[in-house]
């Protein structure tokens, strides 16, 4: 029997490049390995304040790029974390298992609060939710960023804790993390990760982007002023990026890049990221238009929650059952 992988992205804004080569591009190779879940994880999106008409646009738009970046609905099962309730309600179950201590050591968690007056208790509780996604489907890999990797642990911990507590019900997931592409860092401050959300969109490249808006992001991308093309993380950290961008968009090795390169300069090498990446983009594009206000979406979508539902109301009942939860039923 194959294993299970699942996977979440939130429908907070257009995808980004990092979206796609950190997560998405790996999805398609995986569904044909693995018994596969892709979730729209919209709960996680409103930890912070949303537009609701917007967030409902964000979630259909995500479900077309998942499907237009390779998800195969005959292969995998896509579906909307809300459409499916167990996912709450296990989540709530595993914030009693988890402490509050644990939860305010979350990086992200620490990162998101810094300089706020007040943060919602959702942001806190964010993780225990992440756990119940991955646990109700018996997953037994989670492919994620880098930055994403506390969390996981998290839910190891938190299925070992219960499943020592009460019953051995849960699968302990591991991780899986791709090495090129797998954190893609802004084109304007190369020491951070590139995000949907900066304030400066010279920084991000969006999977929507047309190839005008690529080229000049790529080419005013920040780098240094030696013009020598080499990876060197602590010193290059701009042209290290754009060459883990270039490697995970050809399937070249770094050092096939940096070779074919040797002798020539930044704006060579720029011209050339900026066409590979519209050409990879344009194709993607085209699949999301086709699908983004077709019934076949919404098929997919309702097939998908059939389905999760299915599968996530067993393990649910099991944990229920297992913490004593719901009513007895006398023999009589």
């Amino acid at each position: 029997m194959s294993q299970t992988i699942f996977s979440g992205i939130q429908p907070s804004g257009t995808l980004t490049i990092g979206n796609y080569l950190g997560a998405m591009k790996q999805f398609p190779e995986l569904q044909d390995e693995y018994n596969s879940y892709f979730c729209i994880v919209d709960y996680h999106a409103i930890t912070v304040p949303q537009d609701r008409l917007k967030l409902r646009n964000q979630i259909r738009s995500l479900a077309a790029m998942y499907l237009a970046c390779g998800i195969d609905p005959k292969k995998s099962t896509l579906f909307i974390q809300s459409e499916v309730t167990a996912h709450a309600e296990l989540a709530w179950m595993l914030q009693c298992v988890a402490t509050v201590g644990e939860l305010e050591r979350m990086t992200q968690y620490k990162d998101k609060s810094e300089g706020k007056e007040s943060v919602t208790a959702g942001l806190l509780t964010y993780p225990p939710l992440m756990s119940a996604d991955i646990l109700l489907y018996g997953t037994d890999i989670v492919p994620v960023g880098d930055d994403q990797k506390q969390h996981i642990e998290l839910t190891r911990n938190l299925a070992e804790r219960f499943n020592k507590r009460y019953n051995d019900i849960f699968n302990i997931p591991d991780i899986k993390v791709q090495k090129v592409g797998a954190r893609i860092m802004s084109l304007q401050n190369p020491t951070k990760k590139m995000s949907k959300s900066d304030d400066n969109h010279k920084a991000t490249i969006f999977l929507l982007d047309e190839p005008k808006q690529i080229e000049k992001k790529i080419k005013s991308a920040v780098t240094d002023s030696e013009g020598i093309i080499e990876y060197d993380k602590e010193n290059k950290p701009g042209i290290t990026n754009l060459l883990n961008i270039y490697a995970g968009f050809t399937e070249q090795t770094v050092e096939e890049i940096v070779s074919q390169y040797e002798g020539k300069g930044y704006g060579d090498f720029k011209t050339d990221l900026a066409q590979i990446v519209s050409e990879r983009i344009a194709s993607i594009q085209k699949r999301y238009y086709e699908l983004y206000e077709s019934d076949e979406l919404d098929e997919i979508l309702d097939h998908g929650r059939e389905k999760a539902n299915f599968v996530a109301s067993k393990m649910l009942n099991k944990a229920k059952k297992a913490m004593g939860i719901g009513r007895v039923h006398l023999k009589r």
